[in-house]
């Protein structure tokens, strides 16, 4: 072999071997996953902190890797809007190469976020944002709407004080997507039920004072009045509903329509006692639920909201995919999210269906009187558990594009 031939074979074995230090590097990678979430306003007792702490906790119960590649979390305060919102995921999905976001509450950031993963062809576990408009309008294969939803949280809500014969109705409704879609919800099933609505009222987010919005509410009559919102908005509600005497007053009843356990904390027993509402997560439920809840409660000084629960069932659901997959690829990724059983601490045989409806059980609770309460955080009566099949809307009423009926 003369001189240039060796030489040239040299520079090729070290390319070779460069390229294949390159690749060995590029597979190390990290997979990364976005907590995208209200960090300081009205929801972040529903996710905010405690969803960044859930989150990390499922990273380290499934071992900091996957593949061989760490997992790293990432996080963003989208302070409540949509534009925020969508900017911040675009620049995780291009620039920080970014697999995944979580929570995404509230719905309108939901949204958002689910369109820009949609466009990138990446994947979104929604356990924050609410609004049935993300399995059937703006349905999308990049979406999972993991925990809860607006028809699940109202329809069984509205059943059930239907059964009770509370069949006129009035709404405060919030003016963005989740309150829009919680009156829809309800409304149709208070129609379904021989019910009437007598009116509704829509209040801005963060409102600092609903007493004309309830004082309204008030002189429709009404035998519920109906809070079609979240988060600071239900507890002022709810608070200043108490002030004026309309709260267990006997004439009206105030029916919470998504109602978290860290609301019912901030208004009180007194005032929430005897409140009928649904939820996809009860921290005291069984051994399972207590032993993940207290783990939660040490690092947060707080029990887990359902968003919580979610947030941590979703992300070990994705990295458990990602594993069987082989690969963190998008379309093999959720495919196998979906031909997968979940069970867990928070769901028992739950599925995600074609539209990325993730279907569970879900109950219907009553909040216990203070004498009642034996510890703290002890706030629900568990009346009936709502097997998932009948907990959310059928398939078969669904308009998302892609289904096939």
């Amino acid at each position: 072999m003369n001189r240039t031939i060796r030489r040239n074979f040299v520079v090729f074995v070290i390319g070779l071997s460069m390229m294949g230090i390159a690749i060995a590097q590029g597979n190390k990678d990290p997979v990364k996953i976005g907590v995208m979430t209200d960090m300081s306003s009205l929801f972040s007792d529903i996710g905010g902190r405690g969803s960044v702490i859930a989150a990390q906790m499922a990273i380290d119960d499934f071992g900091g890797s996957v593949l061989g590649k760490p997992i790293q979390l990432v996080t963003s305060d989208h302070q409540n809007k949509p534009d925020v919102a969508s900017a911040k995921a675009r620049e995780w999905f291009d620039e920080d190469k970014v697999n995944a976001i979580v929570d995404l509450l509230p719905s309108g950031v939901a949204l958002a976020v689910a369109d820009v993963a949609k466009q990138k062809n990446k994947i979104v576990l929604i356990s924050g944002g609410g609004t049935t408009r993300l399995t059937n309008e703006s349905c999308s294969r990049n979406t999972v709407h993991y925990t809860y939803d607006t028809y699940a949280l109202a329809s069984n809500t509205v059943n059930a004080l239907m059964q009770k014969n509370l069949k006129s109705w009035y709404f405060l409704t919030v003016d963005y997507a989740l309150g829009a879609s919680l009156e829809k919800d309800a409304t149709d099933a208070i129609v379904a039920g021989g019910g009437q609505v007598l009116g509704s009222i829509k209040h801005p987010t963060n409102s600092s004072d609903m007493s004309s919005f309830l004082l309204k509410a008030q002189s429709s009559n009404a035998q519920v009045i109906a809070l079609a919102n979240a988060g600071g908005d239900t507890t002022m509600a709810v608070n200043q509903a108490y002030e004026f005497g309309i709260l267990n007053s006997g004439k009206q009843t105030i029916a919470g329509l998504h109602v978290f356990i860290s609301d019912i904390h901030s208004i009180g027993l007194k005032k929430a006692q005897g409140m009928l509402l649904t939820t996809g997560f009860y921290w005291d439920l069984n051994d399972q639920t207590r032993a993940w809840s207290r783990r939660f409660f040490e690092k947060n000084k707080r029990m887990p909201t359902m968003v919580h629960a979610g947030v941590y069932s979703s992300m070990m659901h994705y990295l458990q995919a990602i594993k069987a997959a082989g690969t963190s690829d998008t379309e093999v990724v959720m495919a196998k999210m979906k031909s997968t059983p979940i069970n867990d601490f928070f769901a028992k045989n739950g599925y995600i269906r074609e539209d990325g409806r993730m279907v569970h059980d879900m109950y219907l609770v009553q909040v216990k009187s203070p004498t009642e309460a034996t510890t703290p955080w002890d706030y629900y009566k568990v009346i009936r558990t709502i097997p998932g099949k009948d907990a959310f809307m059928p398939l078969s009423k669904s308009v998302c594009s892609f289904i096939k009926k």
